[in-house]
């Protein structure tokens, strides 16, 4: 592709594409692609000019490079562009803007006053009939307000007040739907599913992993507990109970059993299934989740019901006001005045687009967010509970050694415990799977089923005998195995997690699990102290000398070590009891009670599907700074809040008290009104200030 360099500085660089003009998409093509170009960091696409922002840490001409080998016609860089990018809702959006504005500068200069006035008793029309229609429903709101005072300016005859209240009525409702829209569009993008590979049944009834991309209509999945159902279709085989509370908004898992129909995105809780895929991927997921997600009560934070509920309760009071004004002063200008500026509308529109624009910086930053009350929640919290495993400690454990016993083989030990736990996924099951993958060792399928036991372990069939793998409580309390007459089982390493390995009622092997401390995790906690948390916890399944010396390392207030997971969500009630909120981060099947407990439940993006889905805030698994930029935005857009609470009431009262006292015309207490309205819904559009970093 030729271009042409505009500006260039360090770490910048402006190019215009040479071409006429550049469509929607070959605008996505060209952001997506220069953006996987190694260093860049930012890429901004400027359709209408054909004009390329690049900015990067790696060399220049790299850059350069990257931009001459680019072409329209690459399936590489086509590929690289997800179905939805946001670029055609901006656009959509921008034009209405433009539109409303061109229109209103085109009635001001060029029409003449009785086209105007026609034109204005049109647009009246529509305000008029909404209020009458909430008066007909026994209901005082913020559109009874809106026609009064458009009526009352238009039977005075001042159509440029009505005409204004009008144009910036249409302006802050294009803003506020237009806000709306781009952050449910963000988060729907954000909350895709994220999976790579799938188990299908091949010829002969074995299960083979393959990229969900090679899936059609037809094919047979197998999905086990904890595990995301990948595509649509109907199961054919086997039981499981379903969380489908992101399709279809139920509270409880389902049943579901042969003939009947999953859902994409649904979660296994319990219970293994066989799906006939009905649907390649990338069906119908995205238009659901953007249904379920501005439907979902999850969208409103308490700030938003408070400010809504203040909005329709104030528009008695300001028809009240009005009418006394004027009974005192029978000065109709005076008590229009009043009714020129109401409370509601900044209220209104500023809130939700407070609480949506801090959910999609939220979402820039790698935060999936699925309300404004959880932002509300992390905001108050004082209490934060931490898993161990892929939390505080690194999502990809790694097997330090295989232990064996009864002269069993060491890569066969192996072989086995990663041909039972690749069926899971959890960061300890990965360290398994990984390892012997490393070391090169296949792993056929020769068990005939799995079962998984929350928080234990998986049992299964292999060549007539039962295999367990496993916490130490599972393979030798629970199922009473036998333990081996070596000394190696008694000098077990201390300084390693150990995962047991079972055949026949009797210990096989132990894996000797290293799974290295986060380094970042003492600096968060610090910095989580700082923020206000005054109960920094940790909650995990290991053994008292592992979670203490954990403990000790990253700074916590209190550990707690052989946890089940029925003990960490009674924990978070018992802190609910004590007046605390709450804050859960955890990442396994094993954390989702505690997840949903808690007033806002935190998963890694890399962990167990069930977790991602039960909970309601999902941070990057990069690191855990992730935390602190939450806690801060959170905070943040709370004095966002009080800070336009003040600023409207004091505002507005203000214009009020102007315009009883004559000091300002009605038209120009309409006019400063609906232009603070305005300010303040561009100003919560904005992201969030950095002070309170």
């Amino acid at each position: 592709m030729k271009c042409k360099i505009l500006h260039a500085s360090r770490g910048r660089i402006r190019v215009r594409l040479c071409q006429s003009r550049m469509t929607l998409a070959q605008a996505d093509m060209v952001e997506y692609s220069i953006a996987s170009v190694p260093g860049v960091t930012q890429v901004k696409v400027f359709d209408r000019t054909c004009d390329v922002t690049v900015c990067y840490t790696c060399q220049t001409e790299d850059v350069i490079r990257a931009l001459s080998r680019f072409s329209y016609e690459d399936e590489r860089a086509a590929a690289l562009v997800p179905d939805r990018t946001g670029r055609a809702l901006s656009r959509e959006y921008e034009d209405k803007l433009a539109g409303a504005l061109f229109r209103r500068f085109i009635n001001k200069l060029f029409l003449p006053m009785p086209l105007r006035r026609l034109h204005a008793f049109y647009r009246a029309a529509k305000y008029i009939l909404k209020g009458l229609k909430c008066l007909l429903r026994g209901r005082l709101e913020v559109p009874v307000l809106d026609a009064v005072a458009i009526g009352v300016s238009m039977l005075r005859g001042d159509f440029d007040t009505a005409g204004s209240v009008m144009f910036l009525l249409k302006i802050g409702d294009i803003l506020d739907e237009w806000t709306h829209k781009r952050s449910v569009d963000d988060l729907a993008r954000t909350m895709s599913l994220g999976i790579d590979q799938v188990w299908t049944v091949a010829e002969g009834g074995q299960e083979v992993l393959v990229p969900v991309t090679e899936i059609r209509p037809g094919d047979l999945i197998v999905v086990r507990t904890g595990s995301m159902i990948p595509l649509d279709g109907k199961v054919v085989y086997g039981d499981a109970m379903v969380n489908q509370s992101s399709m279809t908004g139920e509270s409880v898992p389902v049943h579901k059993a042969e003939g009947s129909y999953v859902y994409a995105g649904t979660v296994v809780e319990d219970g293994r299934c066989t799906v006939c895929a009905e649907a390649a991927a990338g069906g119908g997921r995205y238009d659901r989740i953007v249904k379920m997600i501005e439907e979902s009560e999850k969208m409103k934070s308490t700030a938003e019901d408070k400010a809504s509920h203040l909005a329709d309760g104030l528009v008695p009071w300001s028809l009240g006001g009005t009418l006394l004004t004027w009974l005192i002063t029978r000065n109709a200008t005076k008590a229009l005045s009043i009714l020129m500026v109401d409370f509601s509308c900044a209220l209104k529109l500023a809130m939700p687009v407070s609480v949506l624009s801090a959910m999609r910086q939220c979402s820039r930053a790698g935060i999936t967010v699925k309300g404004g009350k959880f932002m509300e929640a992390v905001a108050s919290a004082d209490t934060i509970v931490f898993d161990k495993t892929g939390t505080l400690t690194y999502s990809s454990p790694r097997v330090a050694k295989v232990i064996t016993f009864g002269g069993r083989d060491e890569a066969e030990m192996l072989r086995l415990a990663a041909c039972l736990e690749e069926h899971y996924p959890h960061s300890i099951a990965n360290a398994v799977v990984d390892h012997a993958a490393e070391r090169g060792l296949l792993h056929e399928e020769r068990h005939s089923n799995v079962e998984y036991v929350v928080a234990h372990g998986i049992s299964s069939t292999v060549d007539g005998e039962k295999v367990l793998i496993g916490s130490r409580h599972f393979v030798l309390e629970d199922e009473g195995c036998k333990v081996p007459e070596e000394r190696s089982f008694e000098d077990l390493p201390e300084e390693y997690s150990h995962l047991y390995l079972a055949i026949g009622g009797e210990v096989a092997a132990v894996i000797c699990i290293e799974d290295p401390l986060r380094s970042e995790a003492p600096k968060v906690i610090g910095k989580l102290h700082e923020s206000g948390f005054t109960n920094v916890v940790m909650m995990t399944g290991d053994n008292d000398r592992t979670a203490r010396a954990v403990a000790e390392r990253v700074g916590v207030d209190r550990y707690y070590a052989e946890v089940l997971p029925e003990d960490k969500a009674e924990f978070i009630r018992r802190e609910h009891e004590a007046g605390r909120c709450v804050i859960m981060i955890g990442d396994g099947v094993n954390d989702s009670p505690a997840l949903s407990e808690a007033d806002a439940g935190i998963a890694i993006s890399t962990g167990a599907a069930i977790a991602r889905e039960i909970a309601d805030i999902t941070i990057s698994a990069e690191d855990l700074w992730a935390l602190v930029e939450l806690r801060r935005l959170s905070s943040a857009l709370m004095e966002r809040i009080r800070w336009n609470y003040r600023t409207i009431i004091g505002f507005n009262l203000g214009l009020i008290v102007l315009g009883v006292l004559g000091v300002l015309p009605p038209a120009t207490s309409a006019l400063l009104h609906n232009a603070s309205t305005l300010a303040i819904g561009l100003k919560s559009m904005t992201d969030l200030d950095r002070e309170s970093k």
